[in-house]
């Protein structure tokens, strides 16, 4: 099976169809190109998407992300992360081993292609040329041998006439023989162009069209052996990448196996829990006897007045339900006492951590650069020992400032675990809130139950979180009771700004009235005036009862 034999007369179809066949090859480029370009619009989105949903750093949200089945979809986006630069390959090794491949083959096909037509379009005109001087040789034989004709007539005619001349028979005879002699001429020249262009054109048929046919059918074939290696490289490369999609696949899949349920509620219990006991059960409270009704201890809503009716704000109660309050959106205290007992000590064991870490940190600076004045002294010429005098003097004043905040939040982190009743002296001098002039004693109230000094947990009374003890018909009753009695003065040693409800801003040195003592739960009432009056942290105020109160002297 031959073009050159089988199509030797169809030369133009021919070129109609390898250019065909290069427009196929150029199609099937571009189809590769614009799958790299969706396989790297995929591979962006991928890693677009990935990065969307990545917790964003020191935020609240990184910190939710401790859950294991958070963990797991952290894994998840940074195996899709992966699975995205699988296909960046991809696209990477089509663009390479196809696209550039076949851009540089196509331009050797054209110019391989234009070559082999070029030749038989020579040889096409080489033939054309012999056939029309075998065209011209035959005509002019043909002219010859009518012109002989005539000439060997005219020359019978003359013979044949008795009143011509022999002169002019003769002349005629002459010219016959010239024309016959002509004819023979162009007859021999005739047959000599005739064998010349039939070999001509059998070379043409059977050697040169053959052979540029069997070229162009050779590169044909080329051309469709190529674009099939392609194909097969086109899904290799795919198939490059399908152990290390699965190699991702198989991560996402291992990262939900580590879920663990139970893990995850033990989580939410650490990060919630408050520490506090639930409240004990609500004493029932006599309405028959209304001289001699009493509120149960044990009661959410315990007035704290012992026996006395509590004082109204604005129509409110100022019992603490620390249980059902919600929290302060307000500055955080340095200290943490604005949360839960358990949820302090962690903050207070996080930044005691923390600041180990930071003092860890500044001492490896000052050895190193301790080691490097050692060196100096040893090699003068490297450097001044003098210089680095003042960078170890201000590592070192780092160094002791750390310290001393390590201890102040060691002290509050002792002070809320129970190994120590209260704040020391020591930790108070370093929070800078320390009053020389009346140094404090210790204190056994129940700090392990003490809520917010600035109230994290406030009241909100309304009819969705207050529990109500009195009913409405008594509310009234309460309205113009008595302001409760000063049962002895406090000095504010620190200052408390009382920003949620129920509390009271005090100014430290500022002295005010007790009208309420400590029961245990951390909270002091005081009186500014007849109009002021609230709650401040029994550890911000140093109380004085007077001498018919229990205990003449308290510090707290």
């Amino acid at each position: 099976m031959s073009w050159g034999t089988e199509l030797w007369d169809q030369f133009d179809n021919l070129e109609k169809h390898t250019q065909w066949g290069i427009d196929i090859l150029e199609k099937y480029i571009k189809f590769v190109k614009e799958r790299t370009e969706i396989e790297l619009s995929y591979a962006k989105q991928l890693r677009n998407l990935s990065k969307k949903y990545q917790p964003k750093k020191n935020s609240k949200e990184e910190e939710e992300y401790k859950y294991t089945s958070c963990k797991a979809f952290i894994s998840t986006l940074n195996e899709m992360n992966d699975y995205a630069g699988q296909h960046e390959v991809i696209s990477e090794n089509m663009t390479s081993h196809i696209v550039g491949d076949l851009a540089r083959y196509i331009q050797e096909l054209k110019q391989e292609r234009k070559s082999n037509f070029h030749d038989g379009r020579k040889a096409q005109q080489h033939i054309e040329t012999c056939w029309k001087q075998l065209e011209s040789s035959k005509r002019r034989f043909e002219r010859d041998c009518k012109e002989a004709d005539r000439a060997q007539q005219y020359f019978e005619k003359m013979d044949a006439d008795i009143n011509v001349t022999k002169a002019d028979v003769e002349k005629a005879r002459q010219q016959a023989q010239i024309r016959h002699q002509m004819a023979e001429d162009s007859k021999a020249d005739y047959s000599s162009i005739l064998q010349k262009f039939n070999h001509e054109q059998h070379e043409y048929y059977h050697t040169h069209i053959p052979n540029i046919f069997q070229k162009i059918q050779e590169m044909e074939e080329r051309r469709i052996v190529k674009i099939g290696e392609s194909m097969k490289t086109y899904a290799e490369v795919d198939r490059q990448v399908i152990p290390i999609i699965g190699k991702c696949l198989d991560g996402i899949v291992k990262a939900a196996e580590s879920i663990d349920q139970k893990n995850d509620s033990q989580l939410v219990i650490e990060a919630y829990k408050s520490g506090f006991e639930p409240p004990g059960d609500i004493e029932f409270e006599d309405y028959t006897q209304p001289m001699k009704r009493t509120v149960s201890d044990n009661s959410l809503s315990n007035s704290r007045g012992e026996g006395k009716p509590e004082l109204k704000f604005g129509g409110k109660s100022k019992g603490k339900l620390w249980p059902f309050i919600k929290k302060n959106k307000g500055a955080t205290p340095e200290d943490f006492s604005n949360l839960p007992p358990e949820q302090r000590r962690k903050k207070l064991q996080q930044k005691v951590d923390e600041l180990n870490k930071e003092i860890q940190k500044e001492m490896d600076q000052r050895d190193a650069i301790t080691k490097m004045k050692d060196v100096y002294l040893k090699n003068p010429q490297m450097g001044d020992p003098a210089s680095l005098d003042h960078k170890l003097a201000e590592v070192s004043q780092t160094i002791e400032k750390l310290r001393l905040e390590t201890q102040k939040f060691e002290a509050w982190l002792a002070e809320v675990e129970g190994r120590l009743p209260a704040r020391s002296e020591q930790a108070r001098r370093q929070s800078g809130l320390y009053d020389s002039q009346h140094p404090p004693t210790v204190n056994n109230c129940a700090q392990d139950r003490e809520s917010s000094p600035d109230g994290s947990y406030t009241e909100e009374q309304s009819q969705e979180s207050e529990v109500k003890v009195l009913a409405t018909d008594f509310d009234d009753e309460f309205d113009d009771e008595e302001p409760l009695p000063a049962i002895g003065t406090c000095k504010a040693l620190y200052t408390f700004e009382g920003q949620n409800e129920g509390t009271i801003s005090v100014v430290e040195g500022e002295t005010l009235y007790v009208i309420e003592e400590d029961k245990g739960d951390g909270w002091t009432r005081i009186r500014r005036n007849e109009d002021e009056e609230g709650y401040v942290p029994t550890s911000y105020v140093e109380v004085y009862l007077d001498k018919n109160a229990k205990g003449a002297k308290t510090y707290i």
